[in-house]
C-alpha cells in the first residue's frame, strides 16, 4: 500500500512537527513526509526536518506582491512532490480561500484549546483568563474561518489553580504531539469521513 504523502507548513519551533516524524520512524503512522515548507528562512523546524533527510523549501511571504502568489507558490511545491495531506505545525500564516479549496478537506491544524472556546492567538492565555477549570487542544479541518473547520479529535487538560501561560501551555503541548499523529493515522488509514461539520471515526 502506498504510503500518505503529506506536507507539513511551519514557521517556528517545529515541536510537533518532531513528534510527526518520531510516529512515522515508528511505524505508528502509515505515511512518508514529502516535504517541509517555511514562510521563515530560519525556522529551527527546518533543522529537525534535516537531521532527518527529509526535503525543505523556504518560501518567504515577503519576498512576493501578493498572497496570492505566496500560496501558488506553496501549491506548486505540494503538487510537484504529490502532497496528499497538508498539516500546519506553527505556521504563522492565514491561508485564503483559493488555497483551502485547492486541498479541500485535506489541510489539518491543531490548536491548543477546546474548540470552538478560545479559537485564534494566545488560546492559553485566554483560558487562563476566563477561568476555565479544563482547557486542551483540538485537531481540526481548516476552513476559511479562524479556527473553524471540522473538528477530528480533542484532548482535555485540567486547568491548575497555580498555571501559568507557560505551564498550562507546556502540559497541553505534550497532549497536541499525541493527538496530532493520531488524526493524521486516521486520515492516513481512511477512517475519517466529513458529514457537514461533524467528523466520524470510522472503526
Amino acid at each position: 500500500m502506498n504510503k500518505l504523502r503529506i506536507g507539513v507548513l511551519v514557521s517556528g519551533r517545529g515541536t510537533n512537527l518532531q513528534s510527526i516524524i518520531d510516529n512515522i520512524k515508528n511505524g505508528n503512522i502509515p505515511a512518508e513526509i514529502a516535504i517541509v515548507i517555511s514562510n521563515i528562512s530560519g525556522a529551527y523546524a527546518l533543522s529537525r526536518a534535516e537531521k532527518h533527510s527529509i526535503k525543505t523549501k523556504v518560501i518567504e511571504h515577503r519576498n512576493f506582491k501578493s498572497r496570492e502568489e505566496f500560496e501558488k507558490s506553496i501549491i506548486e511545491v505540494l503538487r510537484t512532490e504529490g502532497v496528499e495531506l497538508v498539516c500546519l505545525a506553527g505556521f504563522m500564516r492565514i491561508l485564503s480561500s483559493f488555497f483551502i479549496n485547492t486541498f479541500k478537506h485535506r489541510i489539518i491544524n491543531i490548536h491548543p484549546a477546546l474548540l470552538p472556546s478560545f479559537p485564534g492567538t494566545h488560546a492559553q492565555k485566554q483560558a487562563l483568563n476566563y477561568g476555565v477549570k479544563i482547557a486542551g487542544c483540538t485537531v481540526h479541518f481548516v476552513d476559511e474561518g479562524t479556527d473553524t473547520g471540522p473538528i477530528i479529535l480533542q484532548e482535555a487538560v485540567p486547568v491548575l489553580d497555580n498555571d501559568t501561560e507557560e505551564s498550562l501551555s507546556s502540559r497541553i503541548l505534550e497532549k497536541e504531539h499525541i493527538l496530532y499523529s493520531k488524526a493524521i493515522m486516521l486520515f492516513a488509514e481512511g477512517k475519517i469521513e466529513i458529514k457537514g461539520r461533524k467528523v466520524i471515526i470510522k472503526n
